[in-house]
């Protein structure tokens, strides 16, 4: 099934080169893959990781291992981001 995988701020370093102007990525995934499986193979540091949204919906870390998606969803990964 087919998602949308978009990554925020520095975050967009972990994109392939021609996705980081758009900061996203279509993808192909495993109905029954968790996140913590979808994003795996781009090498996120885990600390980075910290603020998950499918669909705009906030998902916990504890959930992150068993939270699956269905066909056209949304998985936005932001990082900490401290402002002043």
């Amino acid at each position: 099934m087919k998602i949308t995988f978009k990554l925020f701020a520095t975050l967009t370093d972990y994109l392939p080169a021609e996705a980081r102007r758009s900061n996203q990525v279509e993808l192909e995934v495993d109905p029954a893959a968790p996140i913590t499986r979808i994003i795996e193979p781009y090498g996120l540091p885990p600390k980075l990781v910290h603020l998950v949204l499918v669909n705009g919906k906030y998902i916990d870390p504890e959930r992150r291992a068993s939270t699956t998606l269905v066909e056209g969803d949304v998985l936005a990964i932001w990082p900490p981001i401290a402002g002043g």
